[in-house]
C-alpha cells in the first residue's frame, strides 16, 4: 500500500525562480525512503510539501497525496492530514518548539487537542513517548523548558511530539543531526521499531549517507532540485551510477582507510585547561557536575577533539574556554594567560576574541536574523582587523567563497538560508577573526559530507598556513578522524579516556569508548 505518493511536484517562487524540478518518489506502508543531497538541492522544501508547508505564493505543479489525500490545498483534507497522517521532526529543535512552554506542555498537547484525551492520560502516553526515545529521566523533563535541555535531549523530545498521534506517515528532516552516536543508534533503533510494529512509513532525509545505507530501503539523491538517481540503498551506495551520487559517496568520512590530519603544533602550550570543573545549583532539586576536574593540552598549532553522548559535558567544556560559562574550580590558559571572569573594557573584549572563536552548534540563534550573511561578516572584519568597507566586502566575499557560499547569499538573510547554509556562514564569520584558537561545537554536524568536507579541507588549509589551533566537539567519529591527532572521550562530565586518535578507534581501552564505536552506522549489504 503506498502511503505517499508524489508525482512530477514543481515548485515556483513569484518571481518565476523554479526550485523543484519535476519531483517524483513514493513511500510504501513500513517502507523507509531516504532523500539525500547536498544543501539546498530541495530536500527539505520536497519533504514540506508533503504537508503543504510551501513558501508564500509559490505555485505548485504535479500531484502530492498522502494516503490519497492531498495536502497541497488548504482545508479539511490538510488539517487532516496534519492531524492523523503525517508528522514531521525537523532539523532544527528549538526552532520547532515554543521555548515559553514546558516539555510537558509540547509532548501533550496533540493528545489533548487532536485525539481527546483527558490531561493525565495524555501526561502518561507522554511518560511513555519520552522513555521510548531513551531519555533518561522523562518526569522530570516533563517539567522542564527547552533552554534546560541539551540540542540533542531536545531533538529526542521534539521526536516524541511528532509520534505522539501514532501517524501514518513519519517525515524526518535531519532528526539525528543533533545526536550523538549511542543515541542516534537508539533513536534509529526505535523508529525501526515503529516502522515494522505499526506500519508506519518513513521519509527520512539525511547528509549521512552510510546512516542512509543502514536504516534506508531505497535512497533518491536529489541535487539542484532535481532528482538524478533512485534504487535500492544498498546499490545506490556500492554501485551509484550518478556522477554526482559518486562524489558524496567519495566525500563520505568513514571510520577506515588512510586520511592525512595535518601535523602537531609546537612546544608551546596554546590551551591548557586544569582540574576545571562546573556544578549547577538547581533549587529544590539535586546539583547537576557538568564538568568535574578536567585535563587538557593543545600546542600550539595542535587539534584535539572531544567526543561523548548529549549531556557528556562537551558544551559546557567549551563554553567555559571561550569565557561564556565561568568554572567552579581550576585553571584554563590560553596563548599562557589565564582566563576568567568576564573581559570589562572594549580592548579586553577585542583581545579576547582574537585569542578565541566558537562556532556553536546552532547556526541559528548565534546570527542576527535582521543582517544578511555578507553583512554580518563584514562588520566582524572591521572590528577586529580595522579594514576599510570595500576591503571588508572582498574579504567577506572570500570567506564565503570559501565555504561554498556565493554572491547571492551574501545578500541573504539568515531566515532564507538552509540550515547547512547558515552553518558556513557562522564558519565563515568565526575566520574572519583569524583567531589563535578555534573551538567547533558541533559545527559539520548539520552540512552534507561535500560541503563538509570542503569545510574541513579548509580549517586543515588554515591550520597549516596559519598555525591555527583546533578544538574540536562532535559526535561524528569518523570526521574526528580526518581532523584531530589526539582525542578525548567525555561520559558524564568526565574524561575516561585520553590518546591519538588512530590508537582510539583501533583500540579503545574504556567500555564507553568501544561503546561509541560500536554505535557508528554502517551501510547493509
Amino acid at each position: 500500500m503506498t502511503l505517499l505518493d508524489i508525482q512530477d511536484l514543481t515548485l515556483d517562487l513569484p518571481n518565476g525562480i523554479r526550485l523543484l524540478h519535476g519531483i517524483s518518489l513514493s513511500v510504501a506502508a513500513g517502507e523507509t525512503v531516504g532523500l539525500v543531497g547536498e544543501s539546498g538541492s530541495g530536500k527539505s522544501l520536497t519533504a514540506r510539501s508533503v504537508l503543504g508547508l510551501l513558501p508564500d505564493r509559490a505555485v505548485v505543479g504535479g500531484r502530492v497525496t498522502v494516503d490519497g489525500r492531498s495536502p497541497l490545498t488548504p482545508g479539511a483534507e490538510r488539517q487532516a492530514i496534519r492531524r492523523h497522517d503525517a508528522a514531521m521532526v525537523f532539523q532544527d529543535p528549538r526552532a520547532g518548539i515554543n521555548p515559553m512552554r514546558t516539555i510537558g506542555d509540547h509532548v501533550t498537547e496533540a493528545l489533548r487537542l487532536c485525539e481527546g484525551q483527558s490531561r493525565d492520560a495524555a501526561r502518561a502516553r507522554a511518560l511513555e513517548l519520552l522513555e521510548a526515545v531513551r531519555l533518561p529521566a522523562p518526569s522530570e523533563h516533563l517539567a522542564q523548558h527547552p533552554h534546560e535541555l541539551s540540542g540533542g535531549m531536545l531533538q529526542r523530545v521534539m521526536i516524541a511530539g511528532a509520534l505522539s498521534a501514532a501517524p501514518k506517515l513519519l517525515v524526518c528532516d535531519e532528526p539525528t543531526t543533533a545526536l550523538d552516536v549511542t543515541t542516534q543508534a537508539e533513536i534509529v533503533q526505535v523508529l525501526r521499531e515503529l516502522c515494522a510494529r505499526n506500519g508506519m512509513g518513513m521519509l527520512f532525509i539525511t547528509h549521512d549517507l552510510n546512516l542512509a545505507g543502514s536504516l534506508c530501503d531505497r535512497l533518491v539523491v536529489m541535487k539542484d532540485g532535481a532528482v538524478v538517481e533512485t534504487g535500492p540503498a544498498a546499490r545506490v551506495l556500492a554501485a551509484p551510477e550518478a556522477e554526482y551520487t559518486r562524489r558524496l559517496v567519495a566525500a563520505t568520512p568513514k571510520l577506515s582507510g588512510t586520511v592525512e590530519v595535518p601535523a602537531g603544533g609546537s612546544d608551546e602550550q596554546q590551551l591548557a585547561v586544569s582540574g576545571v570543573g562546573k556544578t549547577y545549583r538547581r533549587r529544590g532539586r539535586a546539583d547537576v557536575a557538568a564538568v568535574t576536574d578536567a585535563e587538557l593540552v593543545i600546542p600550539r598549532g595542535g587539534s584535539l577533539a572531544v567526543v561523548g553522548e548529549s549531556g557528556s559535558g562537551k558544551s559546557t567544556l567549551a563554553r567555559m574556554i571561550v569565557g561564556l560559562e565561568q568554572p567552579d574550580a581550576g585553571e584554563i590558559r590560553i596563548g599562557g594567560r589565564v582566563v576568567g571572569g568576564v573581559p570589562r573594557t572594549r580592548a579586553e573584549r577585542l583581545e579576547r576574541a582574537k585569542s578565541v572563536q566558537m562556532v556553536f552548534q546552532d547556526p541559528y540563534l548565534s546570527l542576527d536574523p535582521r543582517i544578511p550573511a555578507g553583512r554580518a561578516i563584514e562588520d566582524v572584519l572591521r572590528l577586529h582587523t580595522g579594514r576599510t568597507a570595500e576591503s571588508a566586502r572582498e574579504r567577506a566575499q572570500e570567506l564565503l567563497d570559501a565555504v561554498g557560499l556565493s554572491e547571492e547569499h551574501y545578500r541573504a538573510r539568515p531566515r532564507t538560508l538552509s540550515g547547512g547554509q547558515r552553518q558556513r556562514v557562522a564558519i565563515a564569520r568565526a575566520l574572519a577573526v583569524e583567531p589563535e584558537l578555534l573551538v567547533m561545537d558541533e559545527a559539520t554536524s548539520a552540512l552534507d559530507v561535500s560541503v563538509q568536507a570542503q569545510v574541513l579541507d579548509l580549517v586543515a588549509g588554515i591550520r597549516r598556513s596559519q598555525g591555527l589551533t583546533l578544538l574540536f566537539i562532535s559526535h561524528d567519529l569518523a570526521v574526528v578522524r580526518r581532523v584531530c591527532a589526539e582525542t578525548i572521550v567525555m561520559r558524564r562530565g568526565r574524561i575516561v579516556e585520553a590518546g591519538p586518535t588512530e590508537r582510539l578507534l583501533t583500540d579503545p581501552q574504556h567500555e564507553y569508548t568501544r561503546l561509541l564505536i560500536d554505535s557508528v552506522p554502517v551501510p547493509v549489504g
